[in-house]
């Protein structure tokens, strides 16, 4: 089957992989935000806190690759609707048995659920989105996974406050129930394209390659800068004497910023107004001034930092997957999609391990500057190289 041959999309056939990032965000951060508060019967320390939270990301890290790769051989659509009924049916273990055996198990499922529909979706967005339109459709995309990460520590507080634990992961199985059904009714078949075959030595160069490489480093970098806003933003604050209020309105900034400026870049970047390698720059630039803002005292410091942090990962995040879209074989389109999701959990779990590395023998200031000169310094230097020989037209400006 050749790319012409992808069916095109009917109206609204990209809102169910928009809600599959939503379902995806909410329920890593909606369940891993309560977990500690509302579950002493299960969370007896901080040890088995830290094993709960580190069985989703874990899966997330190893299998993502793994069904990426799965989604190139079969079909995105059979992964993608598979990881959402898996996630509905582990999330529907603890909501019915409730006892804290299975919640390490519904957990750990979740995580392999959401690493089988997570890349899948991306690969769809690709696959059914011409080059000059994919950045608009990862700005959406992008969206509705920050509304989810914005929403989940929000609306999973107040479904745990009201019914418990276990409503949370029955409305988690609901959604991925109701996710799963409307994907299978309006997201057309993608049939697997034709593929030559792959050694271990291919697939390692291929993603050593600059226009690989560049686009993932980026990501990284911004999910890194997301995290440790989300994570040291309050620290800092209350450390400056404001409250809980206070503290988390700016990492509401921080995750309102970021989505809505998402949908935004993505249509500048399809329209040519802007391309990928200085809006990737520019991004990372706005990281690592938001994190050097965090070091000014009070307010004003904590809401600067959750600002431009939020621009700059908004930024980053549409740019960086269309790029990948445009340079990836289309027959590998999973592959690369799961890979540069690793790439961003990585991120996500190397940025706070570096920045409290360094804050612990130093201060905190020091450990935002830490990672603000790595976002400033180390990808910059990938990006202000050529990005290869397959580069997206975007970037050959």
């Amino acid at each position: 089957m050749t790319e012409t041959e992808v069916p095109t999309p009917r109206r609204g056939a990209m809102w169910p992989l928009y809600a599959a990032g939503f379902t995806t965000a909410f329920g890593a951060h909606g369940i891993a935000a309560n977990l500690g508060a509302f579950s002493d019967d299960a969370v007896t320390s901080l040890m088995v806190l830290g094993g709960l939270l580190a069985l989703y990301d874990g899966a997330e890290v190893l299998l993502k690759p793994v069904f990426g790769t799965l989604a190139d051989r079969i079909g995105a659509k059979p992964v993608l609707l598979g990881g959402l009924i898996a996630f509905a049916v582990a999330s529907a273990l603890f909501a019915f048995a409730g006892s804290p055996g299975w919640l390490w198990a519904a957990r750990l499922g979740q995580g392999a659920a959401a690493s089988a529909f997570s890349p899948a979706a991306s690969a769809m967005v690709a696959r059914l989105n011409p080059t000059g339109a994919q950045g608009r459709a990862f700005g959406s995309y992008g969206f509705f996974k920050s509304i989810g990460y914005t929403l989940g520590p929000l609306l999973g507080g107040v479904i745990v406050w009201v019914g418990g634990l276990q409503w949370l992961f029955l409305v988690m199985a609901a959604c991925g129930a109701m996710v799963a059904i409307w994907a299978a009714i309006t997201v057309p078949v993608v049939p697997p394209l034709p593929r030559a075959r792959q050694t271990v030595v291919d697939l390692a160069r291929r993603l050593a390659d600059r226009t690989f490489l560049a686009p993932t480093a980026a990501l990284a970098g911004a999910t890194a800068a997301l995290s440790v806003g989300v994570g040291f933003l309050p620290v800092s604050g209350a450390a400056a004497g404001l409250g809980t209020i206070a503290t988390g309105a700016a990492v509401s900034v921080l995750a309102a910023t970021a989505a809505f400026v998402q949908p935004q870049v993505g249509r500048a970047r399809d329209a040519g107004r802007l391309s990928t390698r200085t809006g990737l720059l520019v991004g990372l630039a706005l990281s690592a001034a938001g994190l050097g803002a965090a070091m000014l005292p009070g307010l004003v410091g904590v809401l600067l930092a959750a600002a431009l942090i939020g621009v700059g990962t908004g930024m980053i995040t549409p740019l960086g997957f269309a790029a990948l879209a445009a340079s990836t074989p289309k027959e590998r389109m999973g592959q690369t999609m799961g890979s540069a999701e690793l790439g961003r959990e990585l991120g996500d779990a190397g940025g706070p391990l570096l920045v409290a590395g360094v804050a612990t023998v130093t201060t905190l200031a020091f450990g935002y500057v830490a990672l603000a000169v790595l976002l400033a310094v180390a990808p910059m230097l990938v990006l202000l190289t050529r990005f290869g020989a397959r580069r997206a037209p975007d970037d050959v400006r």
